[in-house]
């Protein structure tokens, strides 16, 4: 956990591919792919081999998302009780729900621009609070020669609870309550969108392109009409590149199709 709350700290590389995770690179290289969708089928042939669609390859990258969050939650639920049939069962809720729950508030984690923050101050304290924890046990031949250590008093789950929901409920506020946080929400999800949009095949997808350029228009009149001090100081290096990109994509897309 902690391990994890430094690794948010850190910048984020705009080059790296979320989705190209350590099983999807297994299926790329020892299975047989394609990059091009075949409607939603998740075989089809290429060159007369039966190959693997990106369909495929996107299920395997949920499955193996929902794998990756369970080895961060499960310590960190232990973090507030030890009952294992509670962990288990709030674990496997989770996962049933955790799809749900992104398209619910796919809108909003865009304008919770602190919520990595809040994220990394909650893995911290229940990192160290295991910590504690295993030292009021303590067993370890090498610590305290083997005996329990308690000069820090050890926290209950009600004060767990209630840390937790003070740290969430401190960084929505201040997401919500922050000017340079609508700017950089705005960015953040602008830059989104415009990635999408170039990684679309406006053949294969032309109805999710021309809503994609919708969305990104709406939201560069958006970002026109902020403090463009605040705006120049927060964008990214490269962004204004991005939409010049996405402007010309649409302008030279398939006749009749896009630009029309």
């Amino acid at each position: 956990l902690l391990v994890t709350a430094v690794h948010m700290l850190a910048p984020e590389d705009p080059n790296k591919d979320e989705a190209d995770n350590f099983l999807i690179r297994i299926a790329k290289r020892y299975l047989h792919t394609t990059d091009h969708y075949d409607g939603d089928k998740l075989f089809t042939y290429d060159n007369g081999k039966r190959v693997l669609t990106p369909m495929l390859l996107v299920m395997v990258a949920i499955g193996a998302t929902d794998i990756l969050f369970a080895f961060d939650s499960i310590p960190a639920i232990y973090g507030v009780t030890q009952e294992v049939y509670l962990v288990f069962t709030a674990t496997a809720f989770s996962l049933m729900g955790l799809r749900q729950l992104y398209f619910l508030i796919d809108g909003l984690l865009d304008r919770l621009v602190y919520l990595s923050y809040g994220l990394t101050a909650i893995l911290f304290f229940i990192g160290l609070k295991l910590i504690v924890h295993a030292l009021h046990g303590n067993s370890v031949p090498f610590i305290n020669g083997g005996r329990p250590w308690r000069r820090i008093p050890e926290i209950g789950p009600y004060s767990s609870l209630l840390v937790i929901v003070v740290i969430l409920f401190v960084t929505v506020v201040a997401s919500l309550l922050s000017p340079s946080g609508k700017v950089v929400s705005t960015i953040q999800s602008l830059d989104r969108k415009a990635q999408v949009f170039l990684a679309e095949d406006p053949v294969d997808s032309l109805h999710g392109c021309a809503e994609n350029y919708e969305s990104i228009l709406r939201l560069q009149n958006q970002l026109s009409q902020m403090d463009q001090a605040q705006v120049a100081a927060l964008k990214p290096q490269g962004f204004d590149e991005l939409l010049v990109k996405v402007h010309e994509k649409w302008r030279s897309g398939p006749p009749g199709d896009l630009s029309a």
